[in-house]
């Protein structure tokens, strides 16, 4: 059996009923206190029974949304990917593609508090899935949706005339870049602004990757 998706994007908290609310917030509870007790604990220390217990939800709650406890972390893991692609789409299809991707990629990863403390999350997640083998599956999971979600935005900005494999290419390297910069930056001490940061190891990977992109070009 397919275990659900809580960190399935929704179309807009306009359209969600309270329910769906309600629900997405205990999801969202449950995935900050996993990541608390990885942080502490690591994986193999921490049970689904502690980390509902830290939720404030019972157990069975736990496991209707989650198949294990490394599936809690999706939706904090999934929350970056949203909003990097929301700041995509918010580009005008007049900009050239190359400067909107790197400068979506900046923001998504850089000036804020909570953009910066969302790293320190997910740093200590990818350190704790180097020896998970769960919880690294997530983790590239939640990439490939991530991916996938990103073609039709792609697509906008390029134009009609693009065509499909170019707008699957530059999809999979922008995500590939991202997910490279976390993974190195993670493995690392370096900050979370500046030179070595996400926003600027992001950037480099985006532009090694894509460099011989027609589309990009």
């Amino acid at each position: 059996m397919r275990s659900p998706r809580p960190y399935t994007p929704q179309n807009g908290s306009g359209t969600q009923s309270l329910t769906e609310r309600r629900k997405a917030a205990t999801q969202l509870d449950i995935a900050r206190a996993a990541c608390e007790l990885f942080a502490a604990h690591g994986p193999d220390g921490t049970t689904a029974e502690d980390i509902a217990h830290r939720a404030g939800v019972a157990l069975r709650t736990f496991y209707r949304y989650f198949r294990n406890k490394q599936e809690a972390v999706a939706p904090l893991l999934a929350g970056g990917g949203d909003a990097w692609r929301a700041l995509l789409a918010e580009e005008d299809p007049a900009t050239p593609l190359a400067q909107a991707l790197e400068r979506a990629v900046t923001r998504a990863l850089s000036d804020s508090k909570a953009v910066e403390e969302g790293l320190e999350v997910t740093r200590g997640l990818l350190r704790a899935a180097t020896t998970d083998e769960a919880l690294r599956a997530v983790w590239y999971r939640v990439n490939q949706e991530s991916e996938e979600r990103l073609v039709p935005i792609v697509a906008r900005l390029a134009g009609p005339e693009a065509d499909e494999m170019s707008v699957r290419l530059v999809s999979a390297a922008a995500t590939d870049a991202i997910r490279v910069a976390l993974e190195l930056w993670s493995a690392g001490q370096a900050p979370v602004s500046g030179p070595g940061s996400p926003a600027d190891l992001a950037v480099r990977c985006l532009r090694e990757l894509t460099g011989a992109m027609p589309l990009l070009r």
